[in-house]
């Protein structure tokens, strides 16, 4: 069983995500973030890995998170790519993913994708306004990945909210469930749990 989690950068999609994996009682879980599948931009120069959209679908490698997600739905485990922020990098380590009842998978555009749309059995639009999504961006970035806050609002107002209002919201309407205020909507992700619950029920009976 497949649950993805979407929503706009700092909307708290991963905090719904973890709150969800660490819910489920009587299953294995494993847990996915679409960060780990940028494509690798070793190639460029790094000033100009720094102008990557990184909030565009080309982005990403579509065709290695589709078949890592239907290895691991096949019961099958994977070597998922871990990447490196401060460099922009595909490093030369993976993590290894093991085969479970419940995969939760987060990213912003993770619906962007038809056959991942197809894969997921459970689908979930992660809602926040967009201050407090710029807020947590600022904070994340300067605290995880190193960067000047110059440079995140620059890429905030170049890249990041235009590609939010061309390809990210535009996916809510494919979501089963949309969760408003992030992970602090804790009745939204009791929902989700339940519903998650009574499918594996569903099936194991």
């Amino acid at each position: 069983m497949i649950i993805g989690i979407t929503g706009g950068s700092g909307s708290g999609k991963s905090t719904v995500a973890r709150k969800v994996a660490e819910s489920i009682d009587g299953a294995s879980v494993a847990f996915l973030d679409m960060d780990a599948y940028y494509r690798n931009f070793a190639h460029l120069p790094v000033e100009e890995r720094r102008k990557v959209n990184w909030d565009h679908p080309d982005a990403f490698d579509w065709d290695l998170l589709v078949q890592q997600l239907e290895e691991l739905r096949s019961g099958r485990s994977v070597e998922k790519p871990v990447y490196d922020f401060v460099t922009h990098t595909r490093s030369g380590r993976t993590v290894s993913i093991p085969p479970a009842d419940v995969i939760v998978i987060d990213g912003i555009l993770l619906f962007g994708d038809a056959r991942v749309r197809e894969i997921c059995d459970v689908k979930v639009f992660v809602d926040a306004d967009a201050d407090i999504r710029l807020l947590r961006r600022i904070r994340r970035d300067i605290g995880e990945r190193g960067r000047p806050l110059e440079e995140i609002l620059d890429q905030y107002l170049s890249t990041v909210q235009p590609m939010h209002l061309q390809f990210v919201e535009p996916t809510k309407r494919y979501a089963d469930i949309i969760v408003p205020r992030g992970g602090h909507n804790l009745v939204a992700i009791q929902m989700i749990i339940a519903r998650i619950q009574r499918q594996l029920s569903g099936r194991s009976g």
